[in-house]
């Protein structure tokens, strides 16, 4: 028999009544009701309620005792006098008969026992107590279990997990690395790596097919609340002869089935998952990552206003410039002041405001006072608008102005309440361009990820305009957040060198950044595409979770920092750094 406990706090049931139990944990709750103490226990797996009677010497003992001071028990299973219904062990009570105080807990910095407005600073401060909070505890036993059985989906579709090296080399993959000083090689340093991406690559030459791997991946980027500071773990996959269907159906399975089984009621899209191509999501979404569960569309209506009457629009539409609409059912009469707060929030996006027409019973209101009968008619029927409806107009040019229409749409659909909080709608985003402008130097760029393969081969990238070249790149998107990206890799030496030449890097740039998987392709290369589904993202998703560091166990704050740990932290002990042959010059602030 186990020392401290007999059972766990979240075992006992009715049937275990009569049974003299030991119990171990920490204190949740104290209610003092005079002659009776009740005391909430908790460990991992739930919480038991247990009695002291004011005739006990424990009685005093237990009442001053601190809530979250660590405590064991034994005592007589007996019938709850009020049933808990809520609690799975809500049918029974510990009568005490011992007590023993393995650690006394000091005053809390935050409550524990009950959700409070805690700064997340002190809360990550003193993560160790976050984690005790039912809440967050169950976010990680559903992130260690989503884990779990992407393993289990991956391994049922044939495919091994490998670990690949946590130190390498520094790669552009379009973030910072953290780097690492090498004590052996003065001078040099070691990148954590952003992702496994080239290791993952050479195991394809080398033979093993199919692979997989939880991966922690590095990256010194800005946080936001989709994404964690510093370091987050991806589902990691590779396969050799495949196309970017097979893929398709690896993720929509292993993602589908995590979704499906995860769901806690909400719908989720079933597989195969709609497939959007970049350019048609922009216009319709104005974004890579549209969420589905807004039913706004984004229509083009540049024609319209190449003679509308409409002054303003008429002269930008000659001038080249774009006009989007969004159709707003049974908006009609909504008052001005709605349509006022979309044009402040448009001009505050540096926009010039929107324009619109809403058709209510007292008469057409907004730009409707500009456009004669013919153009009023034409503008219903070309929209479908019907009485009561509205439509509003906004109007620019470039990426810039197709991501704040996106904006916008969703704005718009949160405000009217039009998105379904219940659901999970997935979608695969393909053809992504494989080149872009930069628009400040004008100069050819990779859109997306070097290690694509061009759709048309060699063929597209010596006889295409750059900028309307494709690439075999795709995107799961789920409810407006990328959850995975991937593309089909370009295994030939020369069709790399020559898209990276396009984009102004020689042969000697390609060899010393990627020599290693550069060379190994020279030895005979695969057809092989792969993915990586972020866990932290998937977990959030699920969980309807809206910051991302209530998925990560142990997650650093908005500005990279571990305050739990205290790092990173500095000064080192000099010989430390003596060693790393390092020298630190900081300006005192």
């Amino acid at each position: 028999m186990n020392e401290y406990r007999t059972h766990t706090c979240g075992e006992l049931r009715k049937q275990d009544i009569g049974k003299t139990v030991k119990l171990a944990g920490w204190i949740q709750r104290k209610r003092n009701l005079g002659n009776l103490c009740f005391v909430d226990m908790r460990d991992h797996y739930g919480i038991t309620q247990c009695v002291f009677d004011k005739s006990s010497p424990l009685f005093e003992k237990v009442e001053n005792t601190r809530v979250e001071s660590v405590i064991g028990i034994e005592g007589e299973v007996v019938l709850r006098e009020s049933i808990n219904p809520n609690m799975p062990t809500g049918d029974i009570e510990i009568k005490v008969a011992k007590m023993e105080i393995y650690s006394t807990a000091e005053v809390l910095p935050f409550q524990i026992a009950v959700e409070d407005d805690a700064p997340e600073d002190i809360r990550l401060k003193y993560r160790f107590l976050d984690l005790r909070k039912e809440r967050i505890h169950h976010n990680m036993m559903i992130r260690s279990q989503v884990i779990k059985r992407m393993r289990e989906l991956m391994c049922e579709q044939g495919f091994t997990e490998y670990q690949t090296p946590i130190l390498t080399a520094s790669s552009p993959e379009g973030a910072r690395d953290f780097l690492v000083p090498s004590r052996l090689n003065p001078g040099k340093f070691y990148a954590l790596p952003q992702a496994p991406q080239q290791f993952k690559q050479l195991l394809m030459v080398s033979g093993f097919d199919k692979y997989f791997q939880i991966a922690p991946c590095f990256r010194d980027e800005d946080p936001r609340a989709d994404r964690s500071p510093g370091e987050f773990y991806q589902l990691d996959m590779e396969m050799s002869f495949a196309t970017q269907e097979d893929v398709f159906k690896v993720i929509e399975h292993t993602m589908g089935s995590i979704f499906n089984e995860f769901a806690f009621g909400k719908t989720v899209t079933q597989a195969p998952f709609v497939r959007i191509p970049f350019r048609e999501a922009m216009a319709k979404y104005g974004s890579d990552k549209p969420d589905l569960r807004n039913p706004l569309i984004l229509e083009t209506a540049t024609d319209f206003f190449s003679d509308s009457g409409f002054g303003i629009y008429d002269g930008l539409v000659k001038e080249g410039k774009t006009v989007k609409a969004l159709v707003l059912k049974g908006c009609g009469e909504k008052p001005r002041s709605f349509f006022d707060k979309l044009d402040a929030y448009a001009k505050g996006e540096g926009m010039g405001g929107i324009a619109y027409v809403a058709l209510s019973a007292g008469g057409a209101k907004g730009i409707a006072k500009l456009l004669n009968d013919t153009k009023m008619s034409e503008l219903q029927s070309k929209f479908g608008l019907s009485q009561g409806d509205a439509i509003i107009f906004m109007v620019g040019s470039g990426m810039k102005f197709d991501k704040f229409s996106g904006r916008l749409r969703n704005k718009i659909g949160e405000e009217l309440d039009l998105v379904d909080k219940n659901s999970f709608k997935l979608c695969w985003i393909v053809d992504f361009p494989f080149f872009e402008e930069n628009e400040e130097t004008g100069k050819i760029e990779f859109s997306h990820n070097p290690f694509s393969m061009p759709q048309g081969g060699m063929d597209a990238l010596l006889n295409k305009n750059p900028l309307d070249i494709l690439a075999y790149q795709y995107d799961l998107v789920c409810n407006g957040y990328e959850l995975a990206s991937g593309a089909v890799r370009n295994h030939e030496p020369e069709i790399m060198y020559k898209a990276f030449e396009l984009a102004g890097y020689d042969h000697s740039v390609v060899d010393n950044k990627f020599g290693g998987m550069i060379n190994a392709f020279k030895y005979g290369a695969p057809p092989h595409a792969g993915c990586a589904p972020g866990v932290d993202r998937t977990v959030m998703l699920i969980l309807d979770e809206p910051i991302i560091r209530d998925v990560i166990i142990f997650p650093l704050n908005g500005k990279a920092q571990d305050l739990m740990m205290q790092a990173p932290n500095y000064p080192f002990d000099e010989q430390q750094l003596k060693d790393l042959h390092i020298k630190v010059d900081l300006k005192d602030e």
